[in-house]
């Protein structure tokens, strides 16, 4: 019989980047497990949406619906075959203030739990601090993907650092036989020209226009040099503001005399897509709004695909982005963006060792590795039975029991 999971994250079809880094996950998990492993998915979806899943998907949860969550408890507690939870926090995920709703599902589950903050903010206020430390209390493991991530939890969160796991980010394996040249014929892209290249799904946040306001300069130097922007734009903005922000863009591009240098590709790419693109690209640029960004898939992506960055100083680049790789700048520094861009541009030798250094870097990121990291606490916590062997009474019925209880008093004690 294979052991089951319950994975609590949002997951494709819905376009956000926590589906899609839940799904490579399960994908590598399943690879990986050296036990029979079935995912069990319940799907997060925000009010009045839903979706068509794969099979995995066995639940649907709706994050504004308060009695969802204890329901939903009730479901994982009486399946006898899930053997632990694991879930993917991000605060716009789950409903209420700071996504406290979620203390009404941790508050009634009686197997182990696992989460992965995705986001881990500094300097917490009151609502905020309880919140998170509630949920800390509530679990039995807290996932990061970085350093700084966990610095922060035992800093301002005052939480155990013994109860926290640094894994980072998966990335894709990119294949040797991803030719620059050749990947640029086949998408319609100029062969010898100089390509920068931003993805991600579009919002105000992702400040693509300071990076248009960078190319001017850059052009100026290298006017071979075209900009690509992939992805469309986020579901959420666009049900908030239509096509907005992604038309400011266009006039932006209009306004500075970039016609002929930004190209926008307006879809979700499939995954193999996206890393041709990447891997046809001579630099990645990174613009984001938030220093508080704890990290990010787009960014990993790149690295793995042998692209240099530059990027603004979230703390998942401060941590990561080394002079070998890339090149830091400030938020909303169209000036300094340029000058960056154009350092490198003018430096081919150096592009190439970064492009080999990335590569040499990340292999230490792959999804295969990854998902060996998080297998490795499955058993610690005997979420899979490969960890039996270390346990014996009381019974499962009675640890759930205990489990239980010790919760409800630890969010009692929290708030």
């Amino acid at each position: 019989m294979s052991s089951k999971i319950a994975f609590i994250t949002s997951y494709p079809p819905r376009e956000c980047g926590i589906a899609t880094y839940s799904h490579d996950l399960i994908e590598a998990l399943r690879t990986c497990a050296q036990v029979p492993f079935e995912p069990l998915v319940c799907a997060l979806e925000p009010q009045g949406r839903r979706y068509f899943y794969d099979t995995e998907v066995k639940y649907t949860l709706c994050a504004d619906s308060l009695e969802d969550y204890p329901d939903m408890a009730m479901e994982i507690n009486g399946n006898r075959d899930i053997r632990g939870v694991f879930i993917q926090h991000e605060f716009g995920l789950f409903g209420g203030e700071y996504g406290d709703h979620l203390l009404l599902l941790l508050y009634h589950l009686s197997k182990p739990v696992i989460i992965t903050f995705h986001t881990v903010l500094p300097a917490p206020g009151y609502p905020l601090l309880k919140t998170v430390r509630a949920i800390s209390e509530a679990v039995d493991k807290i996932i990061v993907m970085t350093k700084h991530a966990a610095d922060l939890l035992v800093a301002d969160y005052q939480i155990r650092p013994e109860k926290i796991a640094v894994i980072p980010h998966g990335i894709h394996k990119v294949p040797k036989e991803m030719d620059k040249q050749r990947l640029r014929r086949r998408y319609g892209l100029p062969v010898s020209g100089r390509i920068l290249a931003t993805f991600g799904l579009l919002s105000r946040g992702k400040s693509i226009e300071t990076a248009l306001q960078a190319l001017p300069s850059v052009i100026d130097r290298f006017p071979d040099t075209l900009y690509l922007i992939i992805g469309e734009t986020h579901p959420e903005i666009v049900k908030r503001e239509g096509e907005a922000y992604r038309n400011l863009l266009n006039y932006l591009v209009s306004e500075l005399g970039l016609d002929g240098h930004v190209r926008f590709i307006d879809r979700y790419l499939p995954t193999r897509e996206l890393l041709e693109y990447l891997a046809l690209s001579d630099m990645y640029l990174f613009t984001s709004k938030d220093p508080n960004q704890a990290v990010s898939g787009t960014f990993a992506y790149a690295l793995s695909c042998g692209c240099p960055v530059v990027s603004t100083p979230i703390p998942h680049a401060r941590e990561v982005l080394t002079e070998d790789l890339g090149i830091l700048v400030g938020f909303e520094q169209p000036g300094q963006f340029a000058a960056a861009i154009t350092e490198l541009l003018a430096a081919p030798q150096r592009l190439q060792q970064m492009r080999s250094r990335a590569l040499q870097v990340m292999a230490s990121s792959t999804w295969a590795e990854v998902a060996k990291a998080h297998y490795r606490i499955f058993c610690e916590l005997n979420m899979l039975p490969a960890a039996e062997a270390v346990t014996a009474v009381p019974s499962a019925r009675e640890k759930s029991r205990s489990r239980e209880t010790t919760r409800q008093s630890r969010i009692g004690a929290a708030l």
